[in-house]
C-alpha cells in the first residue's frame, strides 16, 4: 500500500515538474481565455503597398494610457491583449500625413480589424479616418455573441441575474422546468445554461481570464455582480486552441474598471407581490403569498493617478423575504384516534392538524385529511468587490480584481424524494464565494506579447436541517452507526405527506480552484502566432451524511407503522479530493491572401484522475463482484489531442461579406462529483437498503435480525474516459447598412463519451422480459473489502446482499443540428436591437438532468434511451432593443427610453415513467408501453391528448389502490404497464404500486417522445433619466416582467400510475422567478 502511495506521489511530482518547465521555457501557460480584445491591421500608402516600420499607437479614450508598436515588414501591427473599450489609433510614417482613428470600440474576446491607409505628406498634417463599424468578422471563427455594456446595464432583467442575458443569443434555450443547474434558484439565479446542444454543466465561465466554474458540479460557483460588468461574449461553437477545459460555451466577463474621471452610482431596486400578477394556480379565494425582493448597492470609480492607476469598487445587496404556500394529505382526526404505535404517535405531534376538506367528508372535520399552510423561503445576500488597473509603462500593465458573496437561502420544501410539504421542516443554505484574478501584459517589442494570469475561486457551502431532532427521542431506533444526532430521517407517506431530513444531510463542502495561465503571441509576416498553456489544481473537501428515509405506501400503513422501505447511510462520505489538470495549445492566424485566413490550431488536454488524501475511495469491481480499494478511480485520460482549423473569407474583398467555416474537438473535463460517492462505501461507510413487500419495517427497530438488509454501492467504470465534442459550423455574414448586420450559420455538434448512469446489478433481459436473476446477488466474504459487519469471524454476512448497483459510465453520445439566423443593430438614431432564430434538433441517451434520474430504463440496451434531449426545442425566437426618445426640449420630455426583450420557443420533451420498479433491482424510470399516438392539448387539466392508462389484467388491487382498467376492455387506452399479470395485482395501498408483479419488460414508449408546454415571455422596460446637474443623473426605472402575463405552464405529472397523470399543477418556474407571473419592478439610481 504504502508502495503504490509513493509511486502515485512521485507521479504526481513528475507531471508537475515536468509541465512547470515546460511552461517556464516557453514563458506560456493558456491564455484559454480572453477578458481582453485584440486589435490587429496592415498599414499601406495609396497605392495599395505595405509601409513598414510605421508607429502605430492606441490610446484608451476613457484612461487615456496608451500602448505602441511598429508594423513588420508586410505593414502588419498586433495588438494581442488590451483592455476592452473605446480607443484612439495614431499611425504616422516618415513621409507621409499623420492618420488618426477615433473611436474604435473593441469587445471582450473579439479580435478587432483596423485598416489604415496613409497619404504621402508631412506628418505635421493630421487626417482623421472613421473608425470601422465591429459588424462583420473577417479573419476568426468565432460563433460568439457580445452582450454590451447597455445591454448588460439596462435590458429588463428579472432578479438582475447577468446569466439571463445568455438568453438573448442564438443556439441558448430557456432551461427547462425540470433543468438542474439551468434552472433558477431561488432569488439566486441560473447557474448554468443549455446552449448549442451541449450539456448544462458544459460549459467554462471566465472572469478576467480566471476560471469561475465549481469544479464539483461544473456550474458558475455564483454570478458576479451585474454593475461591475463592462459586457461579456459567448462563444458556443469551435473555439480557437487557446481555449479549452469544457466542450459547451466559453463565456468571458469583463470587469467594469476605473476610467480618468471619478463616475459612480448608487441604486435600490424593489418588488413585491402587490404589484404581480396571480399565479394561475393560485386562485380567488387564495390569498397570494407575500413576497418582497430588495436589490440595492453602490460603485464609485476613478483615478489613483490620472493615465497612471485606477480603481473601482463595488457592493451589492439583496433581501428577499417569500412564503411558500405547502399542501399535504394528513391523518385525520379519526385516523389519529386509531394508532397504537408509540413511534407514530410521537411523530403524531411534527404533523399539522387538518385544515381543508382533502378526502375527508365536509360535514364532518373529524375526517378532514388536507392541510395548507405556508412556509418562509427567505434569501440574502451580500457582495462585495474591488477592481485595480496600474500602467507601469508602455510596456506592461497589471489587472487585479477581488469579489466575495455572502448568501444564506431557506428551502422549506427540501426532504427526500417529494420534498417537505408541512412547515417546519427544510433545510438552510449557507454559501461562502470568492474570487480573485490577477493579470500582467508585457510588450516585449512590436512583435512579441505575453500575458500572463493567476487567480483562484473558491466556494464553502453547507445544507444544514432546519429541524434538529433527535430520533430517539420520537422511539426511533437507528442502526449503529447512523448519524442520529443531525436529525429525524425523511417520512414519505404515499408521496402526499413528506416531513423530517432532508435525506442526504448534513452535508457541505469546501472547494478552491487555482489557476495559472498565459499566453504569448507573436507576429511574423502574414502570421500571427499564439502558444500557450493553463495549470490548474482543483481542491475538494467533502461532509456527507445521510440520516436516513423511510417509506410507506399509504396513510394506513404509516399509521399501523408498516414501512416498506428504509435506507440508511452508516458511518460518513467525507473526503478530501484533489484534481489538477494540465493544458498547452498553439495556434496560427495565417493570411493567405489578404481577403482570406486559415486559423489552424491544436490543443492538448491532462486531466488528471482525482485522488484521495486519506485513500478513503472504495470501487465495486465487475469483474470479480468484489469491493476494492481504489485510489485511482478510472484510468489517466491523458489522449486529449483536440485539433481546431478553420477558415475565414471576405469574397468581394470590401469588408461586408464574409463566409466562414470551422472544425474543431474540445475536451471536457471530469467533474469530481463522480466520485465523490465512492468515498459512502465500506470500509469507512456503509450504505444500506431494506424493502418489504408485506410492509414489516418497524420505526422502533427498521433491521430486525435476519432481515434481507441490501448492500446499494456506488461505484464507476474505471474505463471511463472524457467526454468530447466535435464542433463544425459554416457561416455567412452581410453588412446591411453601416450598423445594420445579419447572419446566417448551420451548426453541427457530436457529443462521445458522455457521461450517463447505469445500473450494473440490473436482472438479466431474457427474450426481451425482466427475470429474477442478478448478475451480483451477495458480496462474498472473499471481498477485499468488507463491511464491518461482514468482517471475520462472522459465518454469514448479514449485509450480503446487494440491491441495484448504480454505475458512472461514459458510454453515451449526442447529436445536434442547427440552422441559425442573427441580425444585430448597433446603437443610431436611439435605436439598438438584436434578434435571432433557431430552428435545431438534439438527439442524446441522457441529458444529465434531474428530470431523467440519470439512470437509462435497461441497462442492457443503452441504445434504447437515445431519443430527444431533454432540453431539445425545435424552435426558439428572441428579440430585444433599445429605442431612446428623441425628445431633448425640456427635462420633462428628454431622457425617456423604452426596452424589451421578447423570448418564444416550442416546448421541451416529456419522459412519462412508472416511477416504481416493475420488480427488485429494476430502474424507477422504466417507461410504460405506448398503444396509441400521444400528443400535447395545452390544457393544464390535462395535457396528454389521451392519458387513459391500462394494464393486462382486469382486477382491483388489493389495499385500496384504484384499479386500472384492462387493456383488452379498453381499447382507447394510450399507455399499458409493461406487465404480464398471471393473478390480481397486489400493491399494499395508497394511490400508486410498490412493486408490480408479474412478468415485465422495458417499456416500448421512447424517450422523451411527447413534447411539453412552450414558452412565450414578453419584459418591457421605460426609463427616464432626468438630469439634475452636469454630472449627476437621476434615473427612474419601471419594469415589467412577462409584461402579457402568458400562461407558461410547467411539466405535468409524468408518473404513469398516478391519478394525476398527465395534469400541469405549477407554472415553468416558481413564483419569484421569471417564468411564472407578470411582475412589476421599480427602480432608482442615481449616476455620476
Amino acid at each position: 500500500m504504502k508502495a503504490a502511495a509513493g509511486r502515485l506521489l512521485l507521479r504526481d511530482v513528475c507531471v508537475s515538474v515536468f509541465f512547470s518547465a515546460l511552461l517556464f521555457c516557453l514563458l506560456v501557460v493558456s491564455a484559454m481565455a480572453q477578458s481582453t480584445a485584440s486589435l490587429n491591421g496592415i498599414v499601406t500608402d495609396a497605392s495599395g503597398a505595405a509601409v513598414p516600420g510605421a508607429k502605430v499607437m492606441v490610446t484608451n479614450q476613457a484612461t487615456g494610457v496608451s500602448s505602441t508598436s511598429q508594423t513588420d515588414s508586410a505593414g502588419a501591427y498586433l495588438f494581442p491583449s488590451l483592455p476592452i473599450g473605446v480607443y484612439r489609433i495614431e499611425v504616422t510614417a516618415s513621409g507621409f500625413q499623420k492618420a488618426v482613428v477615433t473611436d474604435l470600440n473593441l469587445p471582450v474576446a473579439t479580435s478587432v480589424a483596423q485598416n489604415v491607409q496613409l497619404k504621402i505628406g508631412e506628418t505635421a498634417i493630421t487626417v482623421e479616418i472613421s473608425a470601422d463599424a465591429v459588424i462583420l468578422d473577417t479573419t476568426t471563427n468565432s460563433m460568439g455573441q457580445v452582450i454590451n455594456d447597455k445591454y448588460v446595464q439596462d435590458i429588463p432583467l428579472n432578479g438582475r441575474h447577468f446569466t439571463d442575458l445568455s438568453l438573448l443569443t442564438p443556439g441558448t434555450i430557456t432551461p427547462p422546468a425540470n433543468g438542474f443547474l439551468s434552472a433558477p434558484l431561488r432569488g439566486q439565479g441560473s447557474f448554468g445554461i443549455n446552449t448549442a446542444g451541449q450539456r448544462e454543466d458544459t460549459t467554462n465561465w471566465l472572469v478576467n481570464g480566471i476560471n469561475l466554474n465549481d469544479p464539483v458540479q461544473n456550474q458558475i460557483t455564483f454570478q458576479p455582480p451585474i454593475d461591475t460588468l463592462a459586457e461579456f461574449k459567448i462563444d458556443n461553437s469551435a473555439f480557437p486552441a487557446e481555449y479549452g477545459r469544457n466542450s459547451g460555451a466559453i463565456v468571458n466577463m469583463a470587469t467594469r474598471s476605473g476610467t480618468n474621471a471619478f463616475h459612480g452610482e448608487a441604486f435600490e431596486f424593489i418588488r413585491n407581490n402587490d404589484l404581480d400578477a396571480r399565479n394561475f394556480f393560485n386562485t380567488v379565494p387564495n390569498p397570494q403569498a407575500p413576497f418582497n425582493r430588495n436589490e440595492f448597492g453602490a460603485d464609485f470609480g476613478g483615478p489613483i493617478k490620472k493615465n497612471k492607476a485606477f480603481f473601482f469598487l463595488a457592493y451589492e445587496g439583496i433581501r428577499q423575504h417569500q412564503s411558500l404556500t405547502v399542501t399535504s394529505t394528513v391523518p385525520s382526526v379519526n385516523e389519529r384516534a386509531t394508532v397504537s404505535s408509540a413511534a407514530v404517535n410521537s411523530l403524531l405531534a411534527l404533523i399539522p392538524a387538518a385544515n381543508t376538506v382533502g378526502n375527508g367528508t365536509a360535514t364532518d372535520p373529524n375526517t378532514f385529511t388536507g392541510f395548507t399552510g405556508g412556509a418562509l423561503a427567505n434569501v440574502s445576500l451580500n457582495q462585495g468587490s474591488a477592481d485595480f488597473d496600474l500602467d507601469l509603462r508602455q510596456q506592461d500593465r497589471i489587472h487585479a480584481y477581488y469579489v466575495v458573496q455572502k448568501d444564506l437561502r431557506e428551502e422549506p420544501t427540501a426532504g427526500g424524494a417529494i420534498g417537505a410539504n408541512i412547515p417546519g421542516f427544510g433545510d438552510t443554505r449557507d454559501g461562502f464565494r470568492h474570487l480573485g484574478t490577477l493579470s500582467e501584459d508585457h510588450t516585449f517589442g512590436p512583435t512579441l506579447a505575453n500575458t500572463v494570469r493567476l487567480g483562484f475561486n473558491r466556494i464553502h457551502l453547507t445544507f444544514t436541517p432546519n429541524a434538529f431532532l433527535d430520533p430517539t427521542n420520537f422511539n426511533i431506533g437507528m442502526p449503529a452507526g447512523s448519524p442520529a444526532a443531525s436529525g429525524l430521517p425523511f417520512i414519505n407517506v404515499a408521496g402526499t405527506l413528506g416531513f423530517g431530513g432532508p435525506t442526504g444531510e448534513p452535508q457541505g463542502r469546501g472547494d478552491t480552484t487555482a489557476v495559472l495561465n498565459d499566453t504569448l503571441s507573436w507576429l511574423k509576416g502574414r502570421h500571427t502566432f499564439v502558444f500557450g498553456g493553463e495549470i490548474r489544481r482543483a481542491y475538494n473537501n467533502n461532509i456527507a451524511e445521510n440520516i436516513g428515509s423511510f417509506t410507506y405506501t399509504s396513510m394506513a400503513n404509516f399509521l399501523s407503522d408498516s414501512g416498506n422501505a428504509f435506507t440508511d447511510l452508516l458511518g460518513s462520505g467525507n473526503n478530501k479530493i484533489l484534481q489538477p489538470a494540465y493544458d498547452v495549445f498553439a495556434q496560427d492566424s495565417f493570411k493567405w491572401r489578404p481577403n482570406f485566413t486559415f486559423n489552424i490550431g491544436l490543443r492538448y488536454g491532462w486531466n488528471s484522475t482525482p485522488s484521495e488524501a486519506a485513500g478513503r475511495f472504495t470501487n465495486f469491481d465487475t469483474a470479480t463482484g468484489t469491493l476494492v480499494s481504489a485510489r485511482q478511480p478510472y484510468h489517466t485520460n491523458n489522449k486529449n489531442f483536440q485539433p481546431r482549423i478553420g477558415f475565414a473569407w471576405d469574397p468581394f474583398k470590401n469588408g461586408k461579406t464574409s463566409v466562414r467555416a470551422a472544425y474543431a474537438i474540445m475536451t471536457q473535463a471530469p467533474t469530481i462529483n463522480i466520485i465523490t460517492g465512492l468515498s459512502s462505501n465500506p470500509l469507512f461507510a456503509v450504505p444500506l437498503q431494506l424493502g418489504s413487500a408485506t410492509n414489516s419495517i418497524r420505526l422502533a427497530n427498521p433491521f430486525p435480525a435476519g432481515t434481507g438488509i441490501s448492500l446499494g454501492p456506488f461505484a464507476i467504470n474505471p474505463n471511463f474516459d472524457n467526454s468530447y465534442a466535435q464542433d463544425w459550423n459554416l457561416t455567412i455574414q452581410r453588412q446591411v447598412t453601416s450598423t445594420l448586420g445579419i447572419e446566417v450559420a448551420y451548426v453541427g455538434v457530436k457529443g462521445t463519451h458522455l457521461q450517463f448512469s447505469q445500473n450494473i446489478n440490473q436482472p438479466f433481459v431474457t427474450n426481451g422480459v425482466y427475470g429474477s436473476t442478478r448478475p451480483f446477488p451477495t458480496l462474498p466474504l472473499t471481498s477485499p473489502v468488507l463491511p464491518a459487519q461482514c468482517a471475520p469471524p462472522n459465518p454469514v454476512c448479514p449485509l450480503g446482499n446487494f440491491s441495484g448497483n448504480g454505475q458512472i459510465n461514459s458510454g453515451g453520445n449526442s447529436h445536434y443540428n442547427a440552422l441559425w439566423a442573427t441580425v444585430n443593430k448597433h446603437f443610431s438614431h436611439g435605436l439598438q436591437f438584436q434578434g435571432s432564430y433557431t430552428f435545431s434538433k438534439s438527439l442524446d441517451y441522457n441529458s444529465l438532468s434531474t428530470g431523467e434520474s440519470l439512470i437509462i430504463q435497461n441497462a442492457y440496451n443503452p441504445r434504447g434511451d437515445y431519443g430527444l434531449s431533454e432540453f431539445d426545442v425545435r424552435h426558439r425566437f428572441v428579440l430585444s432593443g433599445f429605442y431612446e426618445l428623441p425628445f431633448k426640449s425640456n427635462r420633462l420630455v428628454s431622457g425617456w427610453q423604452f426596452g424589451v426583450t421578447q423570448q418564444a420557443q416550442t416546448g421541451s420533451p416529456l419522459n412519462p415513467t412508472l416511477a416504481i420498479g416493475p420488480g427488485p433491482g429494476i430502474s424507477l424510470t422504466v417507461r410504460p408501453d405506448l398503444l396509441q399516438h400521444v400528443s400535447g392539448t395545452g390544457s393544464p387539466a390535462q395535457y396528454f391528448s389521451n392519458a387513459v392508462v391500462c394494464e393486462p389484467f382486469n382486477g382491483a388491487p388489493s389495499g385500496g389502490a384504484p384499479a386500472i382498467p384492462n387493456c383488452a376492455t379498453t381499447p382507447n387506452a394510450a399507455f399499458a404497464i409493461p406487465c404480464t399479470f398471471n393473478s390480481t395485482p397486489t400493491a399494499p395501498g395508497g394511490s400508486t404500486y410498490a412493486v408490480i408483479p408479474g412478468t415485465c419488460h422495458p417499456g416500448t414508449l421512447g424517450r422523451d417522445a411527447i413534447t411539453g408546454p412552450g414558452f412565450l415571455n414578453t419584459d418591457f422596460s421605460v426609463t427616464k433619466n432626468t438630469k439634475i446637474t452636469e454630472r449627476f443623473n437621476l434615473q427612474f426605472r419601471s419594469e415589467m416582467f412577462d409584461l402579457l402575463n402568458h400562461r407558461n405552464f410547467g411539466n405535468p405529472v409524468l408518473t404513469a400510475t398516478s391519478g394525476s397523470f398527465g395534469k400541469i399543477q405549477s407554472t415553468r418556474f416558481p413564483t419569484g422567478d421569471f417564468g411564472s407571473s407578470r411582475q412589476m419592478q421599480f427602480a432608482l439610481k442615481l449616476i455620476f
